[in-house]
């Protein structure tokens, strides 16, 4: 089995890391906790960034359609949400150092941007647009073909998927707010891309055929089943996650109705105290 390992990757995942651990003891020197659920979002999300960049993966993805997207899907669909959910607050506010923090703050232009870019109405249709786009055949062959094309297509699906996820999430909050309206929201971007992945499933050519369409395939992969099995795994992700946050939501959104109803009767039983 081939293996690949690139060391930049390495040492920023490493840095990533380090951060987080030394923001855990920011907030723990100040009393302040952090759920065990929510740092084991932050590994997973380190574990999946890490099988994504490094390894077989990596090897094959410019080999087989089907390895290129369990990349994008381990890197972008999996890694960045659940990366998010690990940085949720406190451990946002200390995950940079104060130096770093403060060049942010003076930044107006860049708080701007990223407040406008996090919008639903934004974020959804920039992440449709990003994922397209690059599917264009002439993009992702580019994107085979040369590093550093590859490297900025990894960029822009983890940073689209970043915004896409942060209103829901809501990471500077301390509490994720279960609102229902985010269930049609992952619905609308998901069933986006699974309409590309059924096109993946049922298109009659091989559509990137230029870095695809050799008749000899790793692992015995013609390149029709190496498309269709890329596609499949693209319409089955989004339905796993469609799925997930149908019930994650459902369920938030009665956990804060309990919370409502038991804050309105204990707010009726002090006036009527009084």
């Amino acid at each position: 089995m081939e293996l690949a390992f690139d060391p930049v990757v390495i040492v920023l995942t490493l840095l990533a890391c380090w951060l987080y651990v030394r923001a855990l003891g920011i907030v723990a020197r100040r009393n302040l906790h952090v759920p065990a659920g929510q740092q084991a979002c932050w590994w997973i999300g380190i574990a999946l960034l890490t099988v994504a960049l490094n390894g077989p993966i990596d090897a094959y993805d410019d080999q087989l359609f089907s390895a290129h997207m369990a990349q994008h899907q381990l890197l972008g669909d999996l890694a960045a949400p659940f990366l998010l959910a690990g940085m949720r607050a406190p451990v946002l506010f200390f995950f940079l150092p104060r130096p770093a923090l403060v060049l942010l703050a003076r930044q107006r232009w860049l708080r701007r941007a990223f407040r406008f870019l996090r919008r639903p109405l934004v974020a959804l249709p920039l992440y449709v647009l990003v994922v397209y786009a690059w599917h264009a055949g002439f993009l992702f062959e580019a994107a085979v073909r040369e590093p550093v094309v590859h490297a900025l297509q990894h960029e822009s699906f983890f940073l689209a998927n970043a915004l896409l996820w942060w209103p829901v999430l809501e990471p500077a909050k301390r509490r994720m707010p279960g609102q229902l309206w985010k269930i049609g929201y992952i619905f609308a971007a998901r069933m986006s891309t699974m309409f590309l992945g059924m096109m993946f499933v049922f298109a009659r050519p091989i559509l990137y055929a230029g870095v695809y369409g050799t008749a000899e395939r790793p692992l015995g992969f013609s390149p029709r089943f190496d498309q269709q099995t890329a596609g499949g795994m693209m319409m089955t992700l989004d339905i796993v996650i469609m799925l997930a946050a149908l019930i994650w939501f459902f369920w938030l959104a009665s956990q804060q109705e309990d919370r409502d109803q038991a804050a309105a009767e204990r707010s009726a039983r002090a006036r009527t105290a009084h």
